[in-house]
């Protein structure tokens, strides 16, 4: 491990920070590609949900690269969906995914959430059922400004949730972290709804690795280690995990407290 690399524990959640965004990709790419081959090495199907972000890009990359992963194995899903945008637009989520990587490893099946349906309550339950019949062995998300896991954001966050797909409404801080990753021009391009996994959905996976590199992060990083677990900031409840890892970067990690870490 490099010298400048380093690791700790808060409460369950594993936390590694690396020396910069293209380091803790790698690292993170690495250690879910290992993941992914130790399942399939007993099983013969692996069920994952991927989170749709310029964060994940470094990830995503080191994973596309990654040797000996039998993808036609794989179900894939994604976590979120904007509400009324074309599938085709740039700025889609299953769109992100499927040029950046899922037209390269070709899973060998893909659930896509459609945010142009017309029935929004029946696509909620169609993604639900086919989470319950594809119980997920991989998360791969990560955090927002605001401390929301997909779009789950604090105003509708809920740990208890009764719900496994919903719809929800952005909160204001969501939609200017969509202009601040350069996704919108402005926020008022950004979509006002999503359809979303919910936060227990999102728990139910066996491992969740959470990939968290820059600057703009690094608030959301303090409280989701350093604050109460509560849905102020719903990211914290990975600390209750049995099996979440937490992939920072130097920036992302910058107003952690002194004395973390080894």
């Amino acid at each position: 491990m490099k010298q400048d690399t380093h690791s700790f524990v808060v409460e369950k959640l594993k936390v590694k920070v690396y020396p910069d965004r293209r380091a803790m990709g790698k690292a993170a790419g690495e250690a879910v590609a290992a993941k992914m081959r130790e399942i399939l090495h007993t099983r013969k199907e692996l069920f994952m949900v991927f989170a749709s972000a310029p964060s994940q890009e470094e990830f995503l990359e080191e994973l596309r690269r990654s040797e000996g992963i039998a993808w036609n194995k794989i179900t894939a899903f994604h976590l979120d969906e904007y509400i009324g945008l074309p599938g085709d637009a740039a700025q889609n989520f299953g769109h992100f995914l499927r040029v950046r990587f899922f037209d390269k490893v070709r899973p060998g099946k893909i659930y896509y959430i459609d945010g142009m349906a017309q029935d929004l309550e029946a696509e909620c339950n169609r993604y639900a059922s086919l989470l319950m019949n594809h119980p997920l062995d991989i998360a791969c998300v990560g955090v927002g400004e605001n401390g929301h896991l997909a779009f789950n954001d604090p105003p509708v966050a809920d740990f208890y949730d009764p719900l496994p797909v919903k719809v929800v409404d952005l909160d204001p801080i969501s939609r200017e972290q969509q202009v601040h990753d350069k996704t919108f021009p402005d926020i008022e391009s950004v979509p006002r709804k999503a359809i979303t996994l919910t936060i227990p959905t999102v728990f139910s996976a066996k491992f969740i690795c959470c990939m968290v590199p820059a600057p703009t992060k690094a608030e959301a990083v303090k409280k989701t280690l350093e604050d109460p677990i509560s849905t102020s900031c719903p990211a914290t409840i990975l600390r209750r995990h049995e099996n979440a890892t937490l992939f920072l970067d130097k920036d992302s990690a910058r107003l952690i407290r002194p004395g973390k870490g080894n």
